[in-house]
């Protein structure tokens, strides 16, 4: 199963620390001008140069790790360090033009405090609950906050401390359980949604094998009040059934919810529209529905349709949706 990139590096930490191993884990906490990768992202690295994760898509790793091996970064504590402060360091590593990357660096040693730090932080993301992580790189002091809520990094450089919180920031709340939800839900796992399949057919949604989903057996209208009432969220209808999808479009138009989207032909999605007109819904918010869902790359198996559906609705989370549907149409 593919994995959040965060959790793919901290199960390493995790599993090379339970193995007696010791490693660095490396955090992005602030970025100025063109970063190929945002704040937050991680990277962890052991002494025999094995990499996960990734700080700046391939530009600072291979310097990082000569220092951390070479013991010049992070060798006794903690450490703050910045890359792309002069004009010579960006040519030499290839950092975007202007680029600024800011990192923590941690040594992490096999101590049974340490070890039990990691398995715990490892734990509350394998069961999908939200974890904060409190460096203090004064004082060398980390602590684990949970529970919690999906916040964002938080780094306080006058006084060297770092918040970061782990798990599920946004939730995907889909309507029918079918082989695109699957592919949908499984694609999904990986970007650290937390998941909702909603179905009042039971026998359809026991036969959803996706681990790591909550699955509701209800009308999906009722679901979404109680599930999907939130502006991290995203809730994608894919029955093909009027009497199941409607239900649940009329309740999410009247949400706060990022996205929401539908899938079926132009023909049907404008019935569709009728039908909710009908209805007196407002069609200033009839006009949130993405449908046909996803963004327009020709797609037509389950798991084509999948990645459509994910890739419109980073686009609408990034708010790129309509500059990535003007590079579908010029590449077309």
């Amino acid at each position: 199963m593919l994995q959040a990139v965060d959790k793919e590096v901290l199960n390493q930490i995790n599993s090379w620390l339970q193995s007696g191993l010791s490693c660095w884990l490396a955090t992005v906490v602030q970025t100025w001008g063109s970063s190929p990768r945002p704040v937050g992202s991680l990277l962890t690295c052991n002494t025999e140069g094995t990499v996960i994760g990734s700080l700046s898509g391939g530009c600072v790793e291979d310097d990082l790790l000569e220092k951390l091996t070479a013991g010049e970064l992070a060798a006794d504590g903690p450490q703050f360090f910045q890359y792309g402060i002069t004009a010579e360091e960006t040519e030499k590593l290839g950092l975007p033009c202007g680029g600024h990357l800011y990192i923590v660096v941690e040594p992490l040693h096999p101590t049974v405090d340490t070890q039990t730090h990691f398995a715990q932080l490892t734990t509350a993301l394998a069961e999908r609950r939200c974890a904060k992580r409190v460096v203090d790189l004064k004082h060398g002091r980390t602590a684990i906050v949970a529970p919690c809520s999906a916040a964002p990094l938080a780094w306080d450089e006058q006084n060297q401390v770092l918040e970061h919180t782990y798990g599920p920031a946004h939730q995907l709340f889909v309507i029918g359980s079918g082989m695109v939800s699957a592919y949908l839900a499984q694609m999904a796992l990986s970007l650290d949604y937390e998941i909702t399949i909603c179905d009042p057919r039971q026998e359809l949604l026991d036969q959803f094998s996706v681990a790591g989903v909550r699955k509701v057996a209800d009308m999906p209208d009722d679901a979404v009040r109680e599930y999907a009432n939130d502006p991290a969220t995203a809730i994608v209808a894919l029955t093909h059934d009027p009497r199941i999808d409607d239900m649940g479009l009329m309740e999410a138009l009247e949400t706060e919810a990022f996205y929401i989207g539908a899938m079926g032909s132009t023909r049907s999605s404008a019935s569709r529209r009728e039908r909710l007109l009908a209805l007196d819904l407002n069609p200033a918010d009839i006009d949130r529905l993405h449908a046909p869902i996803g963004l327009p790359i020709g797609s037509k198996t389950p798991p084509e349709i999948a990645i459509a559906i994910l890739a419109e609705i980073t686009a609408v989370r990034k708010h790129r949706a309509t500059a990535a549907r003007d590079h579908v149409a010029a590449i077309a």
